[in-house]
Formats: C-alpha cells, structure tokens, sequence
C-alpha cells in the first residue's frame, strides 16, 4: 500500500483511513515516529493493553486471570485438570 499526506505549515499530517485502519488509531490517538537503517517507522503508542478498557467488564460465575479462565474453559468443555 502507498498513500501520500501533504504537510501543512504548521508541520501537521492528516493520516489517511487506510493507515489509521491498519494502525488501529482514531483521533486523539499518538503515534511515534521512529527512524532506523531501513527508514522511518510509525507505530501507534500504547499506553496499556488494548484489551485494559475491558479488565472490570465482568460475567458472573466465569473467574478473572488467565490461568482461572482457561481452567473455566476446560471445565466448560468437559476436559479435566
């Protein structure tokens, strides 16, 4: 994919919705900017997990943390420990 951004006096870019689609960024969102022997790079900076909004979004009867999860899971699909 190529896509072009014209830079405004104030040094500022619109990115395009393809890349913001694939970065997985919307307005406010930050990007960084990092140069090596290949070139520049743009990544999205991530604070926290993408998945942190949904740590306090609860079931009733499923436990919170992977390892009570994927025990829940086995016990959902008739395995055993």
């Amino acid at each position: 994919m190529q896509k072009q951004a014209k830079i405004t006096s104030k040094g500022q870019i619109t990115v395009p919705i393809e890349v913001r689609r694939i970065l997985g960024v919307r307005a406010g969102d930050r990007l960084l900017f990092e140069s090596d022997s290949n070139g520049v790079h743009i990544r999205p900076v991530r604070n926290e997990s993408v998945f942190a909004k949904y740590a306090s979004i609860g079931n009733p009867g499923i436990p919170s943390g992977k390892k009570a999860i994927n025990r829940w899971l086995r016990e959902m699909r008739g395995h055993s420990d």
